[in-house]
Parts: C-alpha cells; structure tokens; sequence
C-alpha cells in the first residue's frame, strides 16, 4: 500500500528492461516516493508511444505521476490530460535514473536564452529573393531571430528592396549587412529593422532611416572610434548594437575578446553584438566545440546578440548550433552552475557516457535471454551479439557476421543486423551511445526529426522486430520438422 506522505509514481517500462528497472530503484532506496512498476506489453521499452500509453494505461492505482522511457514518442502533454497526472519522459539509460531524480524529475529547461542569432545570407545578390526566403525558413527553424540580408562589394543588388520586403511578409525580422553607404541606405529605406554596420563617419544614415544600427569601429582595432559614436549615438535616445569585432585566430582573436570584454566593462548597458563567422568559419575544426567556447565567453561577459554564417560546408549547422549553445549557457549561468549534463547536443562526435554497461553487466543480461532474436550492445570492449544461443564479441561486423546464424533466404533479417552491426561499430570507435532500432545520436549537427518521424520509426522498428520475431519461430519450427524427418529415416 503506498504511503500517503510520499508521492506515488507509476514507471512504465517494457519487458526487456523490467528487472534491471526494479534493481535500480532498489539500489536508490530509501527513496522519497512510494512506487509501482508496470510493463504495457511490449518487449523493447523504446517502442513505447504516447499512443500507447493513453489506450493501455486505463488504471493510475493513485499514482501522482508517470514516468516513461526516455525514447519514449508522441506528445506526453496530450498524454497528461488524458491521464489527469503528469506524464514524463525519464532517462534514455536506465543507469541515469539516480541522476534524474537529483534535478527532482525535472528536465533542464532549456526554453530561455538572451541572445539573439542574426543568420547571414552572404550571396544575397547572388540568388533569388524565392532562394533567400527558402534558406531564410531554413534559418528560422534553426532558432535565428533575425535574417541577414549580406551585400556583396562591388556587386550589383537590385532586389535589395525585393529581398527585404518579401522577407517581412514572410513574418522576418530583418537586418542589411554592407560596407557601401547606398546599401545600407537602401535597405534602411526599404524598411530594415537592423543596419550592419554604421561607423562614426557614417552615423547621418541612421538619421535617414528607423533601422536600429550596429556600430562598429571607424578601422579596425579604432575602439576609440568606437566609443565616440557609441557616445552620439546614445544621445539620441533610441536603440543600437555595438561590435568590438572578432578576429579569426593568429590574427588577433585574443586581443580581439579582450575589447569585448573592456566594451562590456566600459559601457555595461549597451546591447553587444558578436559576429562569430570569423572564428566558426576560419577554424578547421567541429563548430559544436567552437560554438560552446564561443557561447560560453558570450554568456560570461552577457553579450545580446550574434552574427552567424554557414558558408564553408563545415559550419552547415552553425545556426541550430548558436541556437542549442545559447540556452545552454543561459540555463547554466541562472542556475550558477557548469554547462554539464543539461543538454547534449553539442556533443555530435562522442557521448558524455558512451558505454553505459561492462562487458560483464552485457553477459548478465544474455544469461537471462530465452528467444532467439539477436540484441547488440556495446562496451569499452567491442561490440556485442547476443541471442539465446549464445553471445559472440568483437570490434569488427565482418568478424560477427559470419557467426551469427541468419536464414540464408532472410534479406531483411540480414539487412537489418548489417545496419545496426555499422552503427554500432561507428559507435564503439568515436564513443558514442548505441541503442539497437535507434539512430546515432548526432546532436545540433543533424535537424532534429519531428515528433511524427519519430513514431514512424518506431512503428518501423516495432515492425521489424514482428518480422524477425515471425522468421526465427519459423526456423525453429524448420529445425524441429528437419530433425524429425531425419529421425525417421534412421528408423527405417
């Protein structure tokens, strides 16, 4: 009977992980909460649907919250209402769960950030205003708040007025980025919000038009300059960004994040503009590593916006990227904490914990195996296969391959094992988290998938399991009728 006093939660799990699920909440007690664990009816607990959920679970037995699997697809809010309790996804790894309940059952929130992303289309002139809207939604979808519409120097742009007019149709903000004064003074006119960039010889644009400026010094490196239109401009009472400027590395980066942080010392309430392509772009090296250094230095000195580009093929996810790192940083600084364990999508090569269980925690698991469909998993030591009849490991699916026992006639089958032995193999060499029918996790480098594509795969993945579930009955039915045959024939 559950005590009163403490909160009742319901743990929904499938079959597969039900034991090792009840370990752990044991080994977390005494706990503070009472609580009931409940297999649905499914074999993989990451086949679990919001879906399913709301048709199976029919009876809380007074629980005050459920908790499902972290892979767990579909809408959980829908699920909520439907239940009357809240309804929660819990860790990806079982292993995680003491950690969980440390944050109280609550996911970070990731939700806040204060620091706006201008996402830079740098050939502008170059393309169609339809190509500028298509890679603007891009942008937007990503998480920028601003579209940057680039200039090019000696570069006609007669669908400037086009370009920016179009795009506040479409419901953008937008900013014009140019080193020519007619540039900047087309697009102010045409309706703008933002200008990059004015200088103190040329701050009479700002008078022209209603577009917010980005100042920046008059020559690089002139932060005097600098300062004296950031001086003027704060006369007139209306609102600006100041840029220090962010040299690439070797070419003075380091002195270059000191002027931002003197510009912050100097002048604490101005909003600061970073424009970031200089290091993202100019850096032979993964942007999700560049981009959290980047961000990091941001939240630290409080700077208010940056200008991203994605021009080099390297940076192709440096927005979603700016996106994920802001908020980030932004939930780590609120809570005066490290940027730790909030999120993982800055992580795209390796895991924090790739190898959530031992080569000998993976043969516990094979001694209590009865069917023979295959499981992959991996440890520090290789890669694991595992059935019923028996658990073979090794580093390399051509050496596990042939000692697997595949239908000779079963292409999915075989299909299948190749994909997930790939995958695994991927895994184990960069120290990334594998899950057997689950995707490798790349984080802000690959667009996260919708909620629908999710539930299509799981759907896919459940139904493949159905098939290798149906073929290996089926050989063994095979075996049985083979060796009763043979039998006989010895009889007679």
């Amino acid at each position: 009977m559950a005590d009163s006093n403490l909160e009742h939660i319901l743990f929904l799990t499938g079959k597969l992980a039900q034991k090792r699920l009840k370990r752990i909440l044991e080994e977390m007690a005494p706990t503070e909460f009472t609580y009931e664990i409940r297999n649905i009816g499914v074999s993989v607990a990451a086949l679990m649907t919001a879906q399913m959920i709301a048709r199976r679970v029919t009876d809380l037995n007074g629980a005050d919250k459920v908790i499902v699997p972290g892979l767990c697809r579909g809408d959980l809010t829908v699920t909520s209402e439907s239940l009357g309790v809240p309804c929660i996804r819990g860790t990806i790894d079982l292993k995680d769960l003491p950690a969980f309940f440390g944050r109280d059952c609550k996911p970070p929130d990731l939700s806040q950030h204060d620091v706006e992303i201008f996402a830079e289309i740098v050939d502008a002139p170059m393309v169609t205003v339809e190509s500028i809207l298509q890679r603007a939604e891009k942008y937007r979808k990503d998480g920028a708040n601003v579209i940057d519409v680039g200039c090019l120097p000696d570069t006609p742009f007669p669908h400037l007025e086009e370009a920016v007019t179009t795009l506040h149709e479409a419901g953008f903000k937008v900013s014009v980025d140019s080193l020519e004064d007619d540039d900047l003074l087309r697009g102010g006119k045409a309706g703008a919000d933002y200008l990059l960039s004015l200088k103190e010889s040329t701050l009479w644009i700002a008078d022209e038009v209603e577009s917010i400026p980005v100042l920046i010094p008059d020559k690089h490196g002139d932060m005097p300059s600098l300062y004296r239109a950031i001086e003027k401009y704060a006369e007139k009472d209306k609102p600006f960004y100041a840029d220090a400027i962010l040299d690439p590395i070797h070419f003075g980066f380091t002195e270059s994040i000191i002027r931002y942080h003197e510009l912050r010392q100097n002048c604490p309430d101005i909003k600061i503009m970073m424009g970031i392509g200089n290091l993202t772009e100019l850096t032979e090296a993964d942007t999700t590593g560049i981009n959290a250094m980047l961000f990091g230095l941001i939240s630290e000195m409080q700077l208010n916006a940056v200008l991203a580009t994605e021009v080099s093929p390297h940076c192709r996810s440096a927005v979603r990227e700016a996106d994920k790192a802001r908020r980030m940083m932004y939930a780590a600084r609120k809570d005066s904490s490290l940027p730790k364990g909030l999120d993982g999508s800055l992580l795209g090569m390796h895991a924090r914990k790739p190898f959530p269980y031992s080569a000998e925690e993976i043969h516990e698991f094979y001694q209590d195996i009865k069917d023979p469909s295959y499981r992959i998993q991996v440890s520090e030591d290789g890669i694991h296969v595992y059935n019923r009849d028996g658990l073979h490991m090794d580093t390399n699916p051509f050496e596990l391959f042939p000692k697997l026992d595949l239908l000779q006639d079963d292409a999915p089958h075989a299909f299948y094992m190749g994909v997930e032995l790939a995958r695994a193999q991927v895994a184990w060499q960069l120290g990334k988290h594998f899950m057997q029918d689950e995707e490798l996790d790349w984080g802000a480098c690959v667009e996260s998938k919708t909620e629908e594509q999710k539930d299509q795969d799981s759907r896919a993945a459940h139904a493949m399991q159905e098939l290798r579930k149906e073929a290996a009955e089926y050989k063994v039915e095979g075996s049985t009728l083979k060796a009763s045959r043979e039998r006989k024939k010895k009889k007679k």
